[in-house]
């Protein structure tokens, strides 16, 4: 049965090759100008001004559903960027010089799209990287991630809803105001926010920007880091910045992770410390007679 189907097929494309000898009527013989041309292949890239229901640490295309921003949400893509010139088979890894310039980029766009600094309120930003598949493809974007967080130490985004557009812009609930420190000893654990009117002894001052220097330099020199900090102290509470400041004030600093530190990132977040007695208002502006030398 099967060789007398195949000699069908045979018999029946022999009969159409004779047929076919002729020139049908309006084609001109040649097969390859007659094709469409391909259009050429396409790379994928995100969109900016787009919110995600869940975070991500890779930009799988696979993982990709935008949703509208009024929608509950716990990310939002305030800018994409292009890297080029960059070598490599892989995204840019923590500390290159892609990361680096990527890292920039998303900060001055993160600042603009928030009205203020970043680190200055509950906000996390996060530079996103193609998948390596799509890498290799050639795809070279760069995602800047905007992620309202639970805490000062609970970096746990939160489910909002609403663009983060101006979110920093004037008075917000996202910025940080007063906290009161929970010690083990001499190290703070925890700093629990609280508002200014209640009692508190630690207020959140300002960002310092470190100097060029390697991680392990950064983490041997604290003193400087705390007399820099007490500079933005007395810049904040206009008090005079002298030998009598670390007489008036302590400090608190939080400083950026290792692998964050090696992409660009060296804003230090300054606190204001009283151990001598506790608040019940800013010292924003307020002078010295607020804080005294002790």
């Amino acid at each position: 049965m099967r060789r007398w189907l195949t000699g069908i097929v045979l018999g029946t494309a022999a009969t159409l090759a004779l047929v076919g000898c002729g020139r049908p009527a309006g084609t001109d013989g040649d097969l390859v100008d007659d094709w469409a041309p391909m259009a050429a292949p396409t790379i994928f890239t995100p969109e900016a001004d787009t919110c995600h229901a869940q975070p991500q640490e890779v930009g799988y295309l696979r993982a990709y559903a935008p949703v509208d921003c009024e929608q509950p949400h716990r990310a939002e893509t305030l800018h994409v960027g292009e890297l080029t010139d960059v070598d490599g088979a892989k995204p840019p890894a923590s500390g290159s010089a892609g990361a680096r310039t990527a890292f920039s980029e998303c900060d001055r766009a993160a600042r603009t799209a928030l009205g203020g600094d970043w680190r200055t309120g509950r906000i996390a930003l996060t530079v996103i990287f193609p998948s390596p598949p799509a890498w290799t493809g050639g795809a070279r974007w760069f995602r800047c991630d905007a992620h309202e967080m639970r805490g000062l130490d609970a970096p746990v985004p939160e489910r909002r809803t609403g663009s983060l557009s101006g979110a920093l812009a004037g008075s917000s609930k996202l910025r940080y105001g007063c906290f009161n420190a929970v010690m083990k000893g001499d190290e703070v654990t925890e700093m629990v926010a609280v508002k200014c009117s209640a009692r508190h002894r630690a207020e959140f001052v300002g960002i310092w920007q470190a100097p060029k220097t390697s991680y392990s330099e950064f983490l041997k020199n604290a003193d400087q880091t705390h007399r820099a900090c007490r500079s933005v102290i007395a810049k904040f509470a206009k008090i005079p910045d002298d030998g009598n400041l670390k007489y008036r004030v302590g400090t608190i600093f939080y400083h950026p992770s290792q692998d964050e530190w090696r992409s660009g990132n060296r804003g230090v977040q300054c606190f204001l410390w009283n151990n001598e007695r506790a608040l019940t208002r800013s010292v924003k502006g307020a002078g010295t007679g607020l804080l005294p030398i002790n």
